[in-house]
């Protein structure tokens, strides 16, 4: 027992090293070997910080827009850009016309127009969802960088990785069962109906949204590219936690 206990804690270590920019001592042992399981935690820590600074901001008598403004800019940095550079580079790839040419311009480190528009458009919708999200916001910052991790933890396990090397192929080579993301699924279930157990209608949508939103981002890439690669796996963290965030202005208003 002893130790799972001292492996899960030395992969939650590893996810905040490679998913977050909070820096972590260098003498700590890390287990990387499927960090990607514990993604959603990760994204509940992510989250919890954002809701932090958020509600510190509005302590502070900051206006909602301009503080969703600074949320959404912190949560880039806390991430250092990992996943929106992802959502970039797929862009970049999928304006290209020709099929057999989009992993070679995904892989082209140069940012594209199509790669700008996409980081534009995506800083735009969190921005703007979330100033039209005046309650819960803590939690629904927690939710969203959730929801985008499990979505990507799913197109892990689900769809081929197209390229023999890259900075997914360890991913994919530690996750090959969906069953592996059921044991997130069912905490981030557990965690919203906690949270809303007496708004069931929240809940409800936080819930079917979320799961929605995460598997048919990943399946929209797969059969746009024919599987996935560490780009899209970002992208897809992105795209979730944006069009999560839209989809909550219907009912949290």
């Amino acid at each position: 027992m002893g130790s799972v206990i001292k492996r899960f804690l030395q992969q939650i270590t590893a996810g905040v090293a490679f998913y977050t920019c909070i820096p972590v001592p260098t003498a700590w042992t890390l287990e990387f070997r499927g960090i990607a399981r514990i993604a959603p935690l990760i994204g509940l820590l992510i989250g919890g910080l954002l809701g932090l600074l958020d509600w510190g901001l509005h302590w502070a008598g900051m206006p909602t827009l301009t503080r969703s403004a600074i949320v959404v800019a912190a949560w880039v940095a806390i991430t250092g850009g990992l996943h929106l550079d992802g959502a970039m580079d797929s862009a970049d790839g999928l304006a290209v016309t020709d099929p057999t040419r989009r992993l070679q311009v995904m892989v082209d480190s140069a940012t594209g127009a199509f790669g700008a528009m996409a980081a534009v458009v995506l800083l735009l919708l969190k921005t703007a969802a979330l100033s039209e999200l005046p309650i819960d916001r803590a939690f629904l910052l927690m939710a969203a960088a959730s929801w985008g991790r499990w979505g990507q933890l799913v197109a892990i396990a689900r769809f081929p990785y197209l390229k023999p090397t890259g900075k997914g192929a360890f991913h994919k080579a530690a996750i090959q069962s969906l069953w592996e993301a059921f044991p997130t699924l069912l905490l981030l279930v557990v965690v919203s109906v906690f949270f809303w157990h007496d708004r069931p209608l929240r809940a409800a949508v936080a819930i079917v949204g979320g799961l929605a939103i995460a598997i048919l981002t990943g399946a929209w890439f797969n059969r746009k590219l024919g599987g996935q690669t560490g780009d899209t796996y970002g992208a897809i963290v992105e795209w979730t936690e944006a069009l999560f965030l839209c989809l909550l202005t219907v009912t949290f208003r």
